[in-house]
């Protein structure tokens, strides 16, 4: 059987093509799909979850025109706008989520790139709740040069992302504003500084299945072990606010895939979770081994102690 044969060839150091990888797609057989993923992620990965929470550390106000975002300026969301969370707030919510075990805490900020003044606050905040917790700390800021990403790895910042979103073949069809080019561009000095990388992308926003192999093929290509799959929770005021969503078989097919593509990377549920909280144990079985855990930016996420006693139930460790 194809898929058995794939997967061992990925087992043994191979890497999946993309002609291959869409072969796979259009198999009738998902669910034997699903558990060879699996398989690959147990073997390639372990049985570890990785787990992390973000804050939403500056909302609204962007200048970019991402068709999907309800933080661009350019459509009317009617979501909260504020320049830089309150200290107090953001340390407090970081202490919290290392209370519950969380591995990581990212400091997400709107915007084509954050100011050097609120990157200054930032790593203040970040200095003070590394002086008072065992939390690794990330962030995701927009378009950084390589002296911006200095200055947080150097408060203690080791982790940055930044999601090309989709296949670069569909983005300028989502965005005009800023290119795929640019983020990785992004990436690429991130990494030059000593930073790790997380990037991945929102699926159901129109694009075709190829879209979604290409997608998981170029982050393949950079080389990135964290990849947040995102789910199209459509927001009213945005272009994209009437799109279909996708059915649960997309959803599973396209995690299978990335994994198959990806073997050891920890592949991540983040955004849209509640549309897919129906399937998220096959979910699991089909590839996911990493969650962003808590409250998601501008829509409801899972609670954090929800979340990790899931992942404990299905047999995952999160230390």
């Amino acid at each position: 059987m194809l898929i058995y044969t794939l997967q061992k060839r990925i087992l043994e150091g191979e890497q999946l093509t993309r002609e291959e990888a869409i072969k796979l797609s259009q198999l009738a057989d998902k669910d034997t799909l699903y558990k060879a993923a699996g398989e690959i992620r147990d073997q390639k990965c372990g049985r570890h979850f990785d787990t992390c929470s973000i804050i939403n550390a500056r909302s609204g106000r962007c200048s970019e025109n991402c068709k999907w975002c309800a933080q661009s300026v350019v459509f009317k969301t009617h979501i909260a706008e504020y320049e830089l969370i309150d200290e107090e707030k953001c340390i407090e919510l970081a202490l919290s989520n290392a209370a519950y075990g969380v591995d990581k805490f990212s400091f997400v900020t709107s915007g084509r790139s954050l100011s050097d003044r609120n990157i200054d606050k930032i790593c203040e905040y970040a200095r003070k709740i590394k002086a008072k917790a065992d939390i690794h700390l990330c962030a995701s800021m927009g378009l950084l040069n390589k002296s911006q990403l200095n200055r947080l790895k150097e408060a203690g910042i080791l982790r940055y992302h930044c999601n090309l979103e989709t296949s670069p073949h569909y983005f300028s069809q989502l965005c005009t504003t800023h290119s795929t080019e640019d983020k990785i561009r992004t990436i690429r000095a991130a990494r030059e500084v000593g930073m790790e990388v997380c990037s991945g992308g929102i699926i159901g926003m129109g694009e075709q299945m190829e879209d979604r192999i290409d997608l998981a093929l170029t982050l393949r290509d950079l080389h990135i072990k964290s990849i947040p799959i995102n789910v199209l929770n459509p927001i009213p005021g945005t272009p994209l606010e009437k799109m279909s969503p996708l059915n649960d078989t997309e959803i599973l097919t396209t995690i299978a895939l990335f994994r198959f593509i990806n073997p050891d990377a920890y592949l991540r549920f983040a955004g849209g979770r509640l549309l897919i909280r129906h399937i998220e144990e096959k979910a699991i079985q089909a590839g996911i081994n990493a969650a962003i855990v808590g409250d998601l930016l501008t829509t409801i996420g899972s609670r954090v102690k929800e979340d990790m006693a899931k992942v404990k139930a299905l047999g995952f460790t999160t230390d």
